[in-house]
């Protein structure tokens, strides 16, 4: 019996990924790519396994293929261990004719797949968040503490502070007050003195809030308890966290490592395009924890004539003549000569079209998977299998904000274009 078999882990893959949208138009949030290389789901997985909790639940509302799949080719463990990383998709049953209503509502729902496992601890986590935790500190502060619910916070400034559940402690880091995303007088109430969780006094001074991260661990039958007092409560942050702290032990585990709430478009935009830096701040190439993703087997990157600075370039690519600067370049992605990107992320393709395809939509007027010769790419994010062809240029010459193209070949959020997976952009179009 290994240390953590009554730990079972819980990923919250969100509902419909509608602050993500159009990377969330075909697939579920935790599938969408990451890296050049990665999705989503891969980085509190491997989090997991790097902490030896391997019995893990995914929760999402819409059962993607795209995830099932990168799943079940990805996560197989040993037919001697108890481990499994196994999607449940919102379910509507006799009892339970409703989609998931939010957070709680979805764990309150998977419940009946807890039974067959001897469940005393569920370690809660999101599927849209980027950060490298060691669980096992996580855990060893809610045993250590005696708690029935702990918290993982982070310090963090005033303007970010209203968009996160906040919290207060007292002197034994136990939580005595949350509110959810408080704003004005509310928001000032909430202020700590972070210098007591070991902040520098500088540190302290810049982030004097502690918000909730949104990951929990919970004694199971205290859970249990609580979403079956009240069927209404369908949120952790807004009904649960409070109810708890009201009547049981609820204690804060402070983490003060990197971490991203990549949630939104222009968020998982930057923490991107940070990758590629000379200095990330999440680093991908970590031995002593790795994040892991499926194994593909795909040949090494050909670049011919190339200046690519800045930039990461996933494997199985062929680029000739191409300019790329602080730019994300995914798996078999096929770039033509005079291309310039610039801050962009190529998210790349799920096949390798033939060259006898290749000439076959040339002849027809149809641009090959990848980008075709002298395109203009700015501040954009080309998802998955997208067909851009030649004399095109992407780069939002009117600042535009936010964008739907009445044909939903593209679409602008927060000034970054996004053409959505499988779109079309033909020869000479100015965007």
């Amino acid at each position: 019996m290994g240390q953590y078999d009554n730990v079972v882990a819980v990923i919250l893959g969100g509902g419909a990924g509608s602050r993500l949208f159009p990377l969330t138009q075909e697939r579920s949030k935790p599938a969408v790519p990451l890296g050049g290389t990665y999705r989503l789901i891969d980085v509190p997985v491997s989090n997991c396994i790097n902490s030896e909790i391997t019995q893990i639940f995914v929760l999402t509302q819409y059962n993607s293929a795209s995830l099932n799949r990168h799943i079940s080719r990805t996560y197989r463990f040993s037919s001697f261990s108890t481990g499994f990383v196994e999607v449940l998709a919102a379910e509507q049953t006799k009892d339970n004719p409703e989609w998931f209503q939010g957070t709680a509502d979805a764990v309150r729902q998977m419940l009946p797949h807890l039974r067959d496992w001897r469940v005393d601890t569920l370690l809660i986590l999101s599927g849209d968040h980027l950060y490298r935790m060691d669980y096992r500190n996580f855990l060893k502060r809610h045993f250590d503490t005696g708690a029935d619910l702990t918290v993982s916070v982070i310090p963090c400034q005033q303007r970010e502070a209203e968009e996160f559940g906040l919290l207060k402690t007292n002197s034994t880091g136990e939580i005595v007050e949350f509110k959810e995303k408080p704003k004005g007088d509310a928001l000032e109430q909430m202020r700590v003195d972070t210098a007591r969780f070991g902040l520098s006094e500088a540190e302290a001074e810049k982030r004097p809030f502690l918000a909730s991260m949104g990951i929990y661990v919970f004694n199971y039958n205290r859970l249990v308890e609580l979403l079956q007092t009240d069927n209404s409560w369908v949120d952790f942050g807004r009904e649960i966290i409070p109810a708890a702290i009201e009547k049981y032990t609820v204690q804060a585990h402070l983490f003060k490592e990197y971490w991203e709430d990549i949630g939104t478009i222009g968020a998982f935009y930057e923490a991107n395009l940070d990758l590629a830096s000379p200095l990330p701040k999440f680093n991908f190439f970590d031995a002593s924890a790795p994040i892991y993703t499926r194994s593909r087997y795909l040949p090494p990157s050909k670049l011919n004539s190339c200046d690519i600075d800045n930039s990461m370039v996933s494997e199985g690519s062929i680029l000739s003549g191409v300019r790329a600067r602080g730019s994300i370049i995914g798996l078999r992605s096929r770039i033509d000569a005079g291309v310039d990107i610039d801050r962009s992320i190529i998210m790349g393709s799920d096949v390798f079209e033939t060259i006898d395809e290749i000439r076959a939509n040339i002849a027809n007027g149809k641009p090959h998977i990848g980008i075709g010769q002298n395109v203009t790419i700015s501040k954009a994010i080309i998802d998955k299998n997208v067909r851009i062809g030649n004399n095109v240029r992407l780069v939002n010459r009117e600042n535009i904000e936010n964008f739907d193209a009445p044909d939903g070949s593209y679409y602008i959020r927060e000034g970054i274009i996004i053409v959505p997976k499988g779109g079309i952009i033909k020869d000479g179009t100015e965007i």
